[in-house]
């Protein structure tokens, strides 16, 4: 889930125009930060588990030991950040408590469903963030693009537009949503399949809600664009100075 954030703000990044190609070095980089997820929250958790059982490890040791890779991955992303956000705080705390609750009960549904935790919770504080002064997802776009450059202090700048917060707003709504659908989701599987297949779609489940959230956000986007490229036009055709087009 960690880097799976890094891997949305990055392939959802505002700014490009709506319908233009985009330069392979973009897509390039969205390849670049699609690479690690794949490596410590997919493949390699994966690998781990799987490995262990066929060396005759227990469930519980297999679990836990697969937390190894995600850790892995974020203490190379403090390293590169030198610092530890919001998200991998809760992976960590989420993977040692599973842990820790893994070694004590010997139950791998307690492990598994531990491990959901930290999506609740970052669903839940997509929704609740609509009550502060800034939504969750504008806050995380404006970190993308560092709100001390120019390009973040002019996005900044766009809040005082009501058309653009209200699209930061659907979109953080759309986020949270699709977190805590994950969530039940994972949480059914968990209760009503085996260990390995529950392992199996908490690695590889996030990727895919996360994908069509994402899918759904450049479509939004473009449909926001278009509406206001009509407003534009509409207002040159009565002699009228076009609106701003904050979004």
């Amino acid at each position: 889930m960690h880097n799976m954030t890094d891997w949305s703000s990055n392939a959802a990044r505002p700014g490009a125009p709506a319908g233009k190609a985009e330069s392979p070095s973009a897509n390039r980089s969205r390849l670049a930060s699609l690479a690690p997820i794949v490596v410590f929250d997919v493949a390699g958790p994966l690998v781990v588990y799987y490995a262990l059982q066929g060396a005759g490890l227990s469930t519980v040791t297999a679990l836990i030991l697969s937390g190894l890779p995600p850790a892995f991955g974020i203490a190379l992303t403090v390293v590169r950040h030198r610092r530890l956000d919001a998200i991998g705080t809760l992976v960590l705390i989420g993977i040692v408590v599973g842990t820790a609750l893994g070694l004590v009960s010997g139950s791998p549904h307690l492990v598994l469903i531990d491990g959901v935790v930290p999506t609740v919770v970052f669903g839940a504080v997509c929704l609740g963030s609509l009550w502060s002064r800034r939504p969750l997802m504008f806050r995380f776009a404006l970190e993308f693009m560092g709100a001390d450059t120019p390009k973040g202090r002019d996005f900044a700048d766009k809040w005082r537009y009501a058309g653009f917060r209200h699209a930061f707003r659907v979109t953080t709504v759309v986020w949270g949503l699709a977190f805590l659908a994950e969530a039940a989701a994972q949480v059914a599987i968990i209760e009503t399949r085996s260990a390995g297949t529950a392992k199996t779609t908490a690695n590889v489940l996030p990727l895919i809600v996360a994908a069509m959230v994402i899918a759904w956000n450049v479509s939004y986007a473009k449909r926001g664009q278009r509406k206001g490229e009509l407003a534009a036009e509409a207002a040159r055709a009565r002699g009228e100075a076009p609106p701003p087009m904050p979004a």
